[in-house]
C-alpha cells in the first residue's frame, strides 16, 4: 500500500485571518465558509497564530454570558483576534506522512495542523475533515 503523504490530502486554498480582525470578521469569515479552524497571519504574511471555533466561543461569548444579541455583537466587534488566537501552533511540512500529523493531532488533541514549507509559510491546511473525507471516499483526490 502507499504512503500518503499530507501534501496529498491537505486544503490549499486557506482562509486567514489577521492578527488585529476583530472577533466579528473572524466569526463571519468561519460562518461564510463552514470552517472550523482559521490561521493568523502578521502584517509579513507569516503564520502567527491559530483562531478555532472553540476559541471564539470561550473567548468572545463565554464573557457575553447574559447579554442581549446586541451587547455581544458589540463585544465580539471589540475584541480582536491575538487576544484570543493560540500562538503556540503546531505546524506540519507537506512531505510529511499522514500517519504522523494524524498521530500528531491525537496526541495534542488539535482538529487541525497548519502546513508550511521549509521558509515556515503556510501553503496549506490538514483538518480532521480532511481525514474523514478520505475516509468516506477511501481515495485521494
Amino acid at each position: 500500500m502507499a504512503t500518503f503523504i499530507v501534501r496529498d490530502l491537505m486544503t490549499t486554498n486557506v482562509k486567514t485571518l489577521g492578527r488585529n480582525d476583530t472577533l466579528g470578521v473572524a466569526d463571519d469569515l468561519m460562518s461564510s465558509n463552514d470552517i472550523r479552524h482559521a490561521p493568523v497571519l502578521d502584517a509579513d504574511g507569516e503564520l502567527c497564530g491559530i483562531l478555532s471555533q472553540r476559541d471564539l466561543f470561550r473567548g468572545a461569548f463565554a464573557r457575553a454570558l447574559g447579554y442581549g444579541g446586541t451587547a455581544q455583537k458589540k463585544l465580539r466587534d471589540s475584541l480582536l483576534v491575538k487576544e484570543i488566537m493560540t500562538t503556540d501552533v503546531v505546524t506540519v511540512r507537506p512531505q510529511e506522512s499522514l500517519s504522523t500529523a494524524a498521530r500528531i493531532m491525537l496526541e495534542k488533541k488539535i482538529g487541525c495542523l497548519p502546513v508550511v514549507d521549509g521558509g515556515g509559510r503556510l501553503i496549506g491546511i490538514l483538518s480532521e475533515s480532511d481525514f474523514l473525507k478520505l475516509a468516506v471516499d477511501e481515495e485521494l483526490p
